[in-house]
């Protein structure tokens, strides 16, 4: 086979160990003589990948009995809506805090159920940092507290949380679930579309405190509420059972590799080396997002003229690098290396920097 480095933004790179074993399990799951793309959603082989998952997800992440984990199809941008739609009551206010394309997404959606604040944004900056949220001002009505903990786009990223006392926190960690320890008990409800950290698209993962639950009213749709969903176990309809094996799957190779904690210094050893890799190069690759904002999901750096970075892109594809364009909506250059992206894939990226600095520079 052909040597690429991927570093796609999403859907990501899976492990090789998993793909080898989706491949020798996919015309006979655990000897049942059928593929998991065959098998029924009710049959005890499925309620078990289904029980097993979910219960990986609780002992990796350190999740309490009091949370429920539902599977969830429509990714993230369903979520955008479902997330008013049950908790963004009449005669309250969502607050939202704005960190860029993902977030403003939310935003908007928000804003078609109800009334909806944004109580701190990073707009004037481009969104090349997260919002400052010292004295964040929360309306005292406010139904929830929304963030998004990663932005892909600009390669930003929260490395603490706030407290919002009595009110909900409610965040989107599409982009960095699993890569770093979290205190769950700090969230009433966490979603993320499995697609970067977790398994591949299809499936979404909500983490949601029961207690919340109690506040959705019977008026909603019986398909975007998550108090129906997570009384039947998440089957209240077909699930997307290939993308939920996968993720059982995703959830086991973490567990095996160090667990969360495992992967958040694998994490870092690799955010560290190609941040260093750009600081060193005298200002011929410059990074985009400020330094106290980084993410260790999402590099995003742009070459010293437009012209080399067209040739940046065009040789880092000849030598197999894939993935690395910048999105539609900011451009330059895009290194995302979610939890299956190996060291030794960054390394080569690096030196591939490094020789076209030589050259170029």
């Amino acid at each position: 086979m052909k040597q690429v480095y991927n570093f796609n933004a999403g859907p990501a790179m899976f492990p090789l160990e998993v793909l080898q074993q989706v491949q020798a399990e996919l015309r006979d799951l655990q000897g049942t003589g059928l593929s998991v793309l065959e098998i029924s959603h009710r049959s005890k082989e499925y309620e078990q990948i289904n029980e097993e998952t979910q219960q990986l997800l609780k002992e990796l992440l350190g999740i309490s009995s009091e949370y429920d984990v539902l599977f969830m199809q429509g990714g993230a941008s369903t979520q955008f809506a479902m997330v008013p739609m049950n908790f963004l009551a009449e005669g309250r206010v969502a607050n939202y805090i704005e960190s860029g394309t993902w977030s403003h997404k939310a935003v908007e959606e928000a804003k078609k159920i109800g009334r909806t604040e944004i109580v701190a944004s990073s707009e004037a900056d481009q969104f090349r940092k997260v919002p400052d949220l010292q004295g964040l001002k929360i309306h005292p009505e406010a139904a929830y507290v929304h963030l998004t903990s990663n932005e892909t786009i600009a390669g930003i990223q929260y490395r603490d949380f706030i407290s919002t006392g009595e009110i909900p926190l409610i965040v989107d960690m599409s982009s960095d679930i699993l890569s770093r320890e979290i205190d769950v008990s700090n969230f009433s409800l966490i979603y993320a579309g499995a697609q970067k950290n977790l398994g591949p698209s299809g499936v979404t993962v909500v983490i949601v405190k029961r207690e919340l639950l109690h506040r959705i009213p019977n008026s909603i749709p019986n398909m975007m509420n998550y108090q129906v969903h997570a009384q039947k176990n998440s089957l209240y309809n077909t699930p997307p059972v290939f993308a939920v094996y996968m993720v059982n799957l995703m959830l086991k190779w973490i567990q095996k590799n160090g667990g969360v904690k495992g992967m958040e210094q694998h994490n870092q050893l690799k955010a560290n080396l190609i941040y260093r890799t750009i600081d060193n190069s005298e200002g011929f690759y410059k990074g985009l997002a400020h330094v106290e904002s980084r993410s260790m999901m999402n590099v995003t750096f742009s070459v010293v003229n437009d012209e080399l970075e067209k040739e940046f892109l065009r040789q880092a594809e000849e030598n197999g690098f894939v993935g690395l364009k910048g999105h539609r909506d900011a451009g330059h250059l895009r290194v995302s290396m979610y939890n299956a992206v190996p060291y030794e894939q960054c390394k080569a990226l690096t030196d591939f920097m490094d020789d076209f600095q030589k050259r170029f520079g």
